[in-house]
């Protein structure tokens, strides 16, 4: 029988609950466990595709198609396997699918509840990935933190599921914060006396308290926390400040987070954890050899988490190439021609990001040009690989008026244009081309030279493509398709073959790279930059 664990915060938000599962899955991964971890988040949007980033950073995609929350991000980088449309659920997707059943007649003129119809459902798609009978254990994140009203279905089900399972085949582990009070030099334990108070009301007691903290927990710390909280003092975990999110697995195994949870849900322990290249890879990321700068050029840089998997591509590629990234963010609003010299003069390559919108486009064109310009590395995805071919035709083909339809519905020369069969969608929600599409890559191309093989598969999230009245044009001038989806006849990656590095692609590489395996555009474009360093 499948295994539940579930892993609720309290005192605070933004403590890592999708980090600590994600480590925790990876600990029981590496015994020998078939594990896969889900997120429940209590907002009432159907999925995160429609909000802006700055609401809820990046919106992660799947392969197949679903926009996710980002911590899915997290769960595939640590784990090394793919998420799916099952793997989040939102309080908009549940409630979307109880009024279509009650508009339907489903429920035979039965009052429609919160309880048991809501929590049905919910309970439902908890055990929808146990039913696929792969996984020997699966952890489900609940969003938000324990007191929250939009929490209370979810914080209910998980109560429900406990005593129709049995507490053998449920555990919670409940993340929560040990506040430093500077002034009395000690750490605070009432916040989460106070957090572990509300779970209980709600009739769950944890099985496992899990604690943020800056300092470490003293085993008086860690008795008080026990007893007021009716836990084991062995079910105390720290969980310090760590240097790396990487760190974190390594920081439970010191910690038995993993020898907990299998003593308390009686599993038959298989081995002990082999983390070797886990361990290889830190390494590699705390050893470097040499160092790059690299200008992420995009318009939400105020917010990491916008660009959660580009950041974190980077730290996988760096590890490959043996090199430090050093990352600098640049507004691609502040960007003109008169400053751009002086905003990349110390850049060793740029990366122009993924968006939407009209603003700071001018700022993404002006900063490729320089580049290509003057011969430093490219790295473009989605709109940034937009963003370049209108630079491109704008600069090269002396097509001044050349720009996307999305930016300029009515321009002279749309190169970039609205796809074929998005012309007749008007709901936003859902409908862009999203998931994995086949990709064939051109022989000799850049492209090919990092995937060394002519077929690919790639994961997108976009309305607009290639125009290709333009293509024959663009390759006449310099500019080759090097990747196409043959099916459509759609330009999925450009490049400029006489350039050091300069390919734009119309996918999100980022979304497939791991610690496990970088993702081989993201390796060759620090390769570059690296070598482009050391020629100049």
């Amino acid at each position: 029988m499948t295994k539940f664990i579930f892993v609720t915060g309290g005192v605070s938000s933004s403590l890592g609950k999708g980090i600590i599962a994600a480590s925790l899955g990876k600990l029981l991964q590496a015994r020998g466990f078939s594990v896969t971890i889900q997120k429940l988040d209590p907002y009432i949007n159907v999925d995160p595709g429609t909000l802006n980033p700055y609401e809820h950073g990046e919106c992660y995609v799947t392969e197949d198609g679903a926009e996710t929350d980002l911590d899915l991000g997290h769960y595939e980088r640590f784990l090394n396997i793919p998420t799916s449309q099952a793997n989040n659920v939102t309080t908009g997707r549940i409630y979307q699918t109880i009024i279509n059943k009650e508009r339907a007649g489903e429920y035979l003129g039965k009052t429609v509840q919160v309880i048991p119809h809501i929590t049905d459902e919910i309970k439902r798609r908890i055990q929808l990935l146990s039913q696929t009978g792969k996984y020997d254990i699966v952890i489900t994140e609940i969003g938000g933190t324990v007191g929250d009203i939009e929490s209370l279905p979810y914080i209910e089900s998980i109560r429900q599921l406990r005593w129709e399972l049995g507490r053998d085949n449920c555990l919670t582990i409940h993340l929560t914060l040990l506040p430093y009070l500077n002034a009395a030099k000690e750490l605070k334990t009432k916040p989460t006396q106070h957090s572990v108070k509300e779970l209980l009301s709600s009739g769950i007691q944890p099985d496992i308290l899990v604690c943020r903290t800056e300092f470490p927990i003293s085993m008086q710390i860690r008795r008080k926390l026990a007893l007021f909280c009716n836990v084991d003092v062995t079910s105390v975990i720290e969980a310090r400040d760590a240097e790396s999110i990487y760190d974190v697995p390594i920081h439970m195994l010191k910690e038995k987070l993993d020898v907990s949870v299998i003593s308390k849900m009686r599993l038959v322990d298989r081995n002990e954890p082999n983390l070797e290249r886990w361990k290889s890879f830190l390494g590699q990321l705390k050893n470097p050899v040499r160092e790059v700068k690299i200008g992420l050029v995009g318009k939400y840089i105020e917010l990491q988490d916008a660009y959660k998997s580009i950041h974190e591509a980077f730290v996988h590629a760096g590890v490959a190439n043996e090199c430090k990234i050093n990352l600098i963010s640049i507004h691609s609003a502040q960007i003109n021609k008169n400053n751009v010299a002086e905003m990349l003069q110390e850049i060793d390559g740029i990366l122009v990001a993924p968006g939407f919108g009209e603003r700071g486009i001018e700022g993404k064109i002006t900063a490729i040009q320089y580049v290509r310009e003057n011969n430093i590395p490219f790295f473009g995805i989605c709109l940034g690989m937009q963003c370049a071919v209108v630079e491109f035709a704008r600069n090269v083909l002396k097509l001044k008026q050349a720009s996307s339809t999305e930016i300029t519905p009515k321009t002279k020369h749309p190169v970039i244009n609205l796809m074929q069969e998005q012309k007749k969608i008007q709901n936003k929600g859902g409908t862009m081309r999203l998931g994995a599409y086949d990709c064939t890559l051109a022989e000799g191309s850049k492209a090919y030279q990092a995937y060394e093989k002519i077929d690919i598969s790639e994961r997108h999230r976009h309305r607009y493509e290639f125009n290709n009245q333009y293509l024959e044009k663009m390759e006449a001038a310099g500019m080759i398709a090097s990747g196409k989806n043959t099916k459509r006849n759609l330009v999925e990656i450009v490049e400029i073959p006489t350039h050091p590095w300069f390919v734009g692609v119309q996918f999100h590489p980022e979304y497939k790279s791991t610690v496990e395996n970088p993702h081989p555009l993201f390796v060759e474009f620090i390769r570059a930059c690296t070598n482009s360093k050391n020629n100049r």
